[in-house]
């Protein structure tokens, strides 16, 4: 049973309880699976706003609910694969050789230490100069599209797909934005948030004029949120405010808990289950889920 605020009974530290408890038993709470596979690229050119954080707590969120979930780290910096506990040291089977054509996604993928429902491939040192080399390709802004629409995909059977852009606008982030369905952009709650961003949606509309017309912003993430400050809520009713129902009602927190599991190879929801980062993770989670199920059935 759950209450709301209007509810006699209600407090606080019930609620946080009912969270934290969702977490810790996530067998609880049973998360909707989507009519077809959704493919999400997390992408925002600005470094530091929480895109890899974002990334691989929100596959973990929805994998410990039972579903199945591939995350396609597309950085050469390989955060996401640390945080999922995949090996990447230079001559691991990555997402460079997948772009090359030498090797398919579910050869690529390696199981994550997080879940017995989470993938990741991995991104080595290779791919830093993956970019030069695609230059030459044909059709190089859709290899990761075409390695996606493989029936090897299909052996693992994923509901969701993420993949993690690195902080630029290249052509690894041109990539991604050609082989997904959807655009994920995280957004800090601090000065200049919305720097730069114009420059990201510029992209994203040339991306679906001429390679990838299905392609929409369908979800923004507001991260890194202090509640002491007037400048968290100012950022966020100005983002609020500019993309409106596009703005998930979950902001994830500053917090040091989410700031220290990678270090472990851990994700915040497996490295301190009862954090306020992890709670704010799964329940951003559960909302991309249930917005995904109302899209395609409104």
């Amino acid at each position: 049973m759950s209450f709301g605020k209007d509810d006699i009974g209600w407090t606080p530290i019930m609620e946080e309880a009912q969270r934290a408890t969702r977490v810790l038993h996530p067998e609880t709470l049973e998360l909707p699976r989507p009519s077809h596979r959704r493919i999400i690229t997390v992408a925002n050119q600005k470094g530091g706003v929480g895109k890899t954080t974002s990334t691989v707590n929100l596959a973990a969120g929805l994998a410990l609910h039972g579903l199945n979930v591939l995350v396609i780290d597309l950085d050469p910096q390989g955060n996401a694969s640390t945080a999922l506990g995949v090996e990447h040291r230079s001559g691991t089977p990555s997402v460079y050789e997948v772009l090359l054509g030498e090797m398919s996604i579910a050869d690529a993928a390696a199981q994550s230490t997080q879940s017995k429902n989470l993938w990741c491939v991995p991104a080595t040192i290779d791919l830093a100069g993956s970019e030069i080399e695609l230059v030459t390709m044909v059709a190089r802004e859709g290899r990761l599209k075409e390695a996606l629409n493989s029936e090897a995909v299909n052996q693992l059977a994923p509901d969701y797909v993420f993949i993690d852009c690195p902080p630029s606008l290249g052509l690894l982030t041109v990539n991604a934005m050609v082989a997904a369905h959807e655009v994920l952009i995280p957004i800090q709650c601090e000065y200049y948030a919305l720097e730069g961003l114009g420059q990201l949606l510029r992209n994203i509309e040339l991306v679906q004029s001429h390679l990838n017309p299905s392609l929409w912003v369908s979800t923004i993430l507001l991260t890194m949120y202090d509640g002491r400050t007037k400048l968290a809520d100012q950022v966020t009713a100005e983002v609020r405010g500019h993309f409106g129902d596009l703005a998930l009602r979950t902001v994830i927190p500053r917090s040091v808990k989410i700031s220290e599991a990678p270090g472990f190879g851990q994700t915040v929801l497996t490295y301190d289950p009862g954090s306020r980062g992890s709670m704010s993770y799964l329940d951003a989670a559960r909302e991309i889920a249930e917005r995904g199920v109302e899209r395609t059935t409104a």
